[in-house]
């Protein structure tokens, strides 16, 4: 009998021993191959400058030290090589800057949240901030697609004498293509504690149909993207007055404010490029406030 030998059939059997078939049904994630990323960088003082005294990297998360200057470490760069996160990821980061450290950690760029099926990705950020250590948490951007489901939690820990600046801030959609968000999920949690004791707690939580409500003036308006700063250091009143001065020229919304041994500063835009513009210009003016230390704006952010 003639057997007909169909494309399919050849496709078939030219794939590799063990390589899965094809499924049309797949409904999760974790039929997936995922990434699990994780990156741990530890820091301290020297009488020469900033000094790296462990470094842990897996792939696809990298830390870049850029030479800046004389050689000293002053900014770091968590890299994401896979280009983006998608339902199922993981990417663990931690930063422990030490007795005398002062340093800046970023982004190489905007980080994407892409489509999920069935699971969140996961980000889980951790800074420690010891004795008269400075520290600037500075990433770029995290820019949210619809369908997108991701939960991030930051976490850090400081030690009194230490001094510190953490920054976090979301984009929902690419607002310069006209992107909406209509459905996914996003849980956005912070935990601050200063010698072991809580002293804030903050969350964002939005998931599907809460999407569609977010344009109400009592939530987020017209605004698409947002971001939260926070400050610990020495002369909090006087530098909280000097956040509330600065909020009136950004272009962006900005209010701040004072809780416990903190400030908190909430920034809103209508689209990622104002918020980014009013961000370099607070950091422009805020960290000559702060005199020698790593409070300015990253070099990576003009890359």
């Amino acid at each position: 009998m003639f057997n007909a030998i169909t494309l399919h059939d050849k496709l078939e059997a030219a794939k590799p021993p063990g390589l899965p078939r094809y499924r049309r049904d797949t409904t999760s994630d974790i039929d997936l191959q995922r990434a699990r990323g994780a990156a741990r960088v530890v820091l301290h003082g020297s009488p020469n400058g900033t000094r790296i005294v462990d470094m842990y990297q897996q792939f696809p998360t990298r830390v870049m030290l850029p030479k800046i200057g004389d050689g000293a470490v002053k900014e770091a760069v968590i890299i994401n090589s896979s280009g983006g996160i998608a339902g199922g990821d993981r990417l663990d980061i931690e930063v422990i800057a030490l007795d005398g450290a002062s340093v800046a950690v970023t982004s190489q760029a905007a980080e994407k949240i892409y489509r999920a099926l069935d699971r969140p990705a996961r980000i889980a950020t951790r800074l420690e901030a010891h004795k008269t250590a400075k520290l600037a948490w500075l990433p770029q951007e995290t820019i949210v697609f619809d369908r997108a489901r991701i939960r991030r939690q930051t976490e850090i820990d400081l030690c009194s004498g230490a001094e510190l600046i953490a920054l976090e801030w979301l984009v929902l959609g690419r607002t310069a293509h006209g992107e909406k968000i209509v459905s996914g999920q996003i849980a956005d949690t912070w935990r601050v504690r200063r010698d072991g004791r809580l002293i804030w707690a903050d969350g964002l939580y939005v998931s599907d149909e809460g999407f569609a409500q977010l344009h109400r003036k009592a939530l987020l308006s017209n605004y698409q993207a947002i971001g939260t700063l926070i400050y610990f250091g020495p002369a909090l009143e006087a530098r909280l007055g000097f956040l509330r001065d600065i909020a009136l020229s950004l272009e962006c919304l900005c209010a701040a404010t004072s809780v416990g041994a903190l400030i908190i500063v909430r920034l809103a835009a209508v689209a990622g490029i104002a918020l980014k513009r009013g961000l370099r210009s607070l950091l422009e003016k805020f960290g000559p406030e702060l005199g020698p230390g790593p409070f300015q704006v990253p070099k990576m952010w003009s890359c």
